[in-house]
């Protein structure tokens, strides 16, 4: 049998607060590259049937940087619904979702350099 393995290690600071974020996998398609300022973890509790979620940001995470990782979330949402259930709505609502919040973070850069 095939196995295929995801690791992450988080340093903390004395407060507890991630420090530095580190994975790697088996199939890493980028080999040596292997920090990173934020993860998002999602896991099915198939018992409970509720999410159990990881979230994590370094407290170096520049705020336009999770700006956009929160919108490639988005549509990661929506394509991995698109390969399981392909419901048009969900895709719908996701897609449409991270164009709105797309469309107020260049407004917001916008404003930020009329000022």
């Amino acid at each position: 049998m095939n196995k295929s393995e995801i690791n992450i290690t988080v340093e903390l600071d004395d407060n507890r607060i991630p420090d530095k974020i580190f994975w790697d996998a088996t199939e890493n398609p980028n080999e040596g590259i292997n920090e990173t300022k934020a993860i998002c973890v999602g896991v099915w509790d198939q018992y409970h049937k509720g999410l159990l979620g990881i979230n994590l940001w370094t407290k170096d995470m520049p705020v336009d940087e999770m700006n956009h990782f929160t919108v490639d979330l988005i549509g990661n949402l929506a394509q991995m619904i698109k390969d399981s259930t392909n419901d048009p709505k969900v895709i719908e609502v996701l897609h449409s979702a991270g164009k709105e919040i797309t469309k107020h973070l260049e407004e917001q850069a916008q404003q930020q350099q009329q000022q």
